[in-house]
């Protein structure tokens, strides 16, 4: 099972909560193959540059002669650290942006953990509801005696 933080942007969710974001708490193989290019994409510009920088001497040190196993251990280094904490980085980077944590999800998927949050939000009352006039005014054949209104129902009162 997957850890899922549930976020809502900094105005409050909107009304069908299309932008509240589920991060996933995990390896994530997308940034362990293209960190920098994931970094950029989740807008983690200053781990972008450093991403970047790091990965540009492991290719310098391993052009080197004796060090090219220094040059793989940062290159594999900023990969590992990327896939395992990218993803709190980019948690980090929206809660700075003003976004809020609603939660915390444990669920096998993200379909499922979606589910499992919106399930437990109340729906909001549509305040545009107009209330109906349901008196019917009485009218000789609705007599008080009779007991009340019948909507084209004959009352039963003891036979024909």
């Amino acid at each position: 099972m997957a850890s899922y933080l549930i976020l809502t942007p900094p105005g409050g969710p909107d009304r069908d909560q299309a932008s509240t974001r589920f991060i996933r708490d995990g390896f994530s193989w997308t940034a362990f193959l293209f960190p920098t290019l994931w970094m950029l994409f989740h807008r983690l510009w200053l781990e972008a540059i450093a991403a970047f920088l790091l990965q540009g001497i492991g290719w310098e040190l391993m052009r080197r002669p004796g060090f090219f196993a220094a040059g793989i251990a940062i290159l594999l280094g900023v990969h590992i650290l990327a896939a395992l904490e990218g993803r709190h980085a980019a948690y980090r980077n929206l809660v700075a942006r003003g976004w809020k944590t609603e939660g915390l999800v444990s669920a096998p998927n993200l379909a499922t953990a979606e589910e499992i949050h919106f399930s437990s939000i109340e729906a909001e009352p549509e305040g545009n509801i107009h209330s109906n006039n349901w008196d019917i005014p009485l009218s000789p054949n609705n007599s008080p005696s009779r007991g009340g209104p019948s909507f084209g129902l004959p009352g039963y009162d003891g036979g024909r």
